[in-house]
């Protein structure tokens, strides 16, 4: 048995592309398979049953049952679902005071439409959603956790707290997705990867573990996200050295405040750099150092639930930790490996 602390409902973009990516998630779970594919009468199931998930959104129970039928299907004692902070329309501000929103650039302009396509969900009607949703994942079997992946600014500290309060939290998790307001692990803005020399590269990615440094100090979290997601389009850094001296700092913060990571499964199955983040490095240096952990599939589909998180238990086991985190109301509770 093992846990998954990292789950999200659902996120844009709002393409084809997503069309396709639910409709295979729920085709999982479609128990009928009396209808050959590529036949019409499959095709109309599909869009029926597509229609009736877009027409009841993501936070309906017919879409939690799913996460939950895979939970108890792999066997997953707690199970915490959490949303983008991004995703929520009150947020706007916060956002756009630190992203790179100017139209007259490129990436301006493609991160305007990403904020807009990404940005359709109330915090409280999913705040709800989850919390109404418990008693039922617990007769099941599976505690289901409430939990934020809330986008950290450095000097944002204050307007994130107050974004963040009021709510009846398990867990926040803290995590960076932009470099002076530039998303970097948007595949519409790779591209500015591709002009990066080898200084430049060098020079972003210690800008990217200096904000996540002052993340850790600012102790606003129970723990944080994905460590080196700046892999994420597999730019690799090969200046180990230098790596390693962040990693180093990075593990000191964490124990210094207490704060817990992740070992992250997101990065290997979805992404292109195909390693778990922390990569085994920066994991070698987290363990020795002391820090604790949880584990984490980044499933943004319930078919993703639990994604190699068993693996990854097993990973940390096998370095010596005894024993992983989960959460209740903020507070720390350690599960025995």
């Amino acid at each position: 048995m093992t846990i998954d602390y990292h789950v999200h409902l659902e996120e844009g973009p709002y393409s084809f592309r997503w069309l396709e990516r639910t409709s295979q998630a729920m085709a999982f779970f479609d128990e009928v398979e009396v209808m050959s594919k590529g036949s019409k009468e499959l095709i109309e199931r599909q869009i029926q049953v597509l229609a009736q998930r877009l027409l009841k959104g993501c936070y309906s129970e017919e879409w939690l049952d799913l996460y939950l039928q895979q939970a108890k299907r792999l066997g997953l004692r707690e199970v915490g679902i959490v949303d983008h902070l991004y995703r929520f329309k009150e947020t706007r501000a916060y956002f756009e005071r630190y992203m790179q929103l100017d139209e007259r650039s490129e990436v301006g302009q493609l991160q305007c439409y990403w904020l807009d396509s990404v940005m359709t969900e109330q915090m409280a009607t999913f705040v709800s959603a989850i919390t109404n949703a418990k008693e039922k994942w617990h007769r099941h079997g599976v505690a289901l956790k409430l939990g934020i992946e809330a986008d950290y600014f450095v000097g944002g500290e204050e307007e994130l707290a107050s974004l963040l309060q009021d709510y009846p939290w398990d867990y926040v998790i803290g995590s960076v997705h932009f470099v002076d307001g530039w998303g970097f692990d948007n595949p519409q803005t790779q591209n500015i990867f591709e002009h990066m020399d080898a200084a430049t590269l060098r020079e972003q990615y210690g800008q990217f573990f200096a904000t996540v440094e002052s993340m850790i100090h600012a102790k606003m979290f129970d723990f944080v996200a994905h460590l080196d997601n700046f892999k994420v389009f597999n730019y690799q850094l090969k200046d180990e050295t230098f790596l390693h001296a962040w990693y180093v700092r990075i593990a000191e913060a964490l124990v210094t405040t207490q704060t817990a990571t992740e070992i992250n499964a997101g990065l290997y199955y979805r992404y292109p750099v195909k390693e778990m983040c922390p990569g085994s490095h920066f994991l070698q240096v987290l363990v020795e150092q002391g820090v604790e952990f949880t584990v984490s599939s980044d499933a943004h589909f319930p078919d993703d639930v639990g994604k190699y998180t068993f693996a990854n238990t097993d990973v940390l086991k096998g370095l010596g930790v005894q024993s992983i985190l989960g959460f209740d109301e903020r507070k720390k509770k350690y599960i025995e490996l």
